[in-house]
């Protein structure tokens, strides 16, 4: 880690203030640690602006000196996009104001630095519905967010972060500050900067705030399926959507094997109908209406019963119960210690492709691995499998140690043979931007280099992230 100059410590503390930067060892090892442990880095300095002109100036001490930063909002990144390894870091929790909530535009400007939690909450607040939610929606920030263009369990009926943005407030390499939080959803005035950075990872600029979509209230049906294959999974979802046309939510799949292992990390959790088959199917309906929705729901999984699709259906007969269904799910990511270690891949591949990619790469990796527990669950109505091989505690080798970069290669090869896309909804970072390069188009990858390099000469914004150059 290379010595910082002296003017720009000096100049950079001056700047923020005594709350605004920290070289406590502990601080800058917490900043340099992701939260799931893994890649931890370095920095030689936090950084913690409390306001876009603040964020402005710092990047234009940065430029001056030639610095390289790595912006950093809650720290939940799975791709090593946020850790620093060796740059300044720029953490925006300071910058969590809500600036505005416009009820009758339908829309809210809320600070980069604010967590998910607050935008849900100041949408309640307002009568209205900020859609996106995700497991680390109370640590993840909306900088961050829009910086990874996150998913989520809703893309289904409201898309992905990008498709819920108006408008952002951006910091360039430069210094400059793009002011472009319009809530406007019709502006056709040339190219869309805002999806330029939505997805960069900050790489472009440092996110400041955001104006963000709002939607109605809706009320919520939900239900728990059990079903005989992937196939008859991917069969129900269409059947659901002929029945509730884009008011289907959230269309989770779930194996049963994933059930055990959280009753395993969680014994407390009940399994809301055991059943030997292996899938399960957490669907949400949502309209303007409860009984609406749930006369719906319940119409489609029994006409998914009539054609032989769903084995079993519980609708959920209240929020709690409901709640109990969604924390089987958001609990399999931390759960899967149960099994011991594991290989986690963020993967889609187009939704008619699912079964044939599940049953094939599993065949593919149990040639190399016959131990392996495969834990594949995730987004089936978007096409977002989050695909683990995990290695349980009764295995008579290390199955990781031994196979990880061949299952790993056996998994993207398989994406791809799929129509898929190795990185589906947590980015890039550092972590997948070799691979990537290899596998896009040269065009496309040539066309990110040079949209980096022009906006980022110095190439100090997150160097080494997404694309090199």
């Amino acid at each position: 880690m290379s010595q910082l100059p002296t003017e720009f410590l000096n100049e950079a503390k001056t700047l923020l203030g005594d709350k605004g930067w920290s070289e406590d060892a502990d601080r800058l090892k917490d900043a340099a640690t992701p939260w799931r442990g893994n890649w931890p880095g370095e920095t030689p300095f936090l950084a913690m602006p409390g306001s876009t002109e603040q964020a402005a100036q710092l990047v234009r001490l940065c430029a001056k000196h030639k610095v390289a930063l790595v912006p950093q909002g809650g720290n939940t990144g799975l791709v090593d996009g946020g850790t620093p390894h060796g740059e300044i870091t720029v953490s925006m929790r300071r910058m969590k104001a809500i600036r505005a909530v416009d009820t009758k535009n339908n829309s809210l400007t809320i600070e980069a630095g604010a967590p998910l939690v607050d935008a849900q909450e100041a949408a309640d607040e307002a009568n209205r519905l900020f859609p996106l939610s995700l497991g680390s929606e109370g640590q993840a920030t909306i900088g961050g967010l829009i910086s990874t263009n996150a998913g989520g369990v809703a893309v289904l009926r409201y898309g992905m972060m990008r498709d819920l943005i108006l408008g952002l407030e951006v910091v360039l390499p430069s210094g400059e500050v793009w002011d472009g939080l319009s809530g406007l959803r019709k502006n056709n005035t040339g190219y869309d900067l805002k999806h330029l950075f939505a997805g960069a990872e900050g790489t472009l600029g440092l996110i400041t705030a955001a104006t963000l979509k709002l939607f109605p209230k809706v009320a919520k049906a939900t239900g728990w399926v059990i079903c005989k294959s992937a196939s008859d999974v991917v069969d129900l979802l269409t059947l659901v959507r002929d029945h509730a046309g884009d008011t289907v939510t959230s269309f989770e799949i779930i194996p049963a094997r994933a059930i055990s292992m959280v009753q395993a990390d969680a014994p407390d959790t009940r399994d809301p109908a055991p059943s030997e088959l292996p899938w399960r199917v957490l669907v949400e309906v949502s309209m303007a209406r409860e009984e609406l929705a749930r006369d719906t729901l319940m119409e489609a999984l029994g006409d998914g019963i009539e054609k032989g699709l769903a084995d079993n259906v519980i609708i959920a007969e209240n929020k709690a119960q409901a709640d109990s269904f969604w924390h089987i799910r958001e609990t399999i990511p931390l759960s899967k210690r149960a099994f011991g270690t594991a290989i986690n891949h963020d993967i889609s591949v187009p939704v008619s492709a699912i079964p044939a990619f599940l049953d094939v790469t599993e065949a593919e990796i149990h040639k190399v691995a016959a131990e392996a527990e495969i834990v594949a669950f995730g987004h089936v109505g978007d096409g977002n499998l989050h695909y683990s091989a995990c290695e349980p505690k009764h295995a008579t080798s290390p199955i990781l140690s031994n196979h990880a970069g061949e299952i790993t290669r056996i998994v993207h090869e398989q994406t791809m043979r799929h129509g898929g896309s190795i990185s589906a909804e947590h980015g890039v970072g550092r972590l997948k931007r070799d691979e990537l390069a290899g596998i896009r188009p040269q065009v496309a990858t040539d066309t990110m280099r040079a949209i980096k390099t022009a906006l980022d000469p110095l190439g100090i914004m997150n160097p080494g992230r997404v694309v090199s150059v």
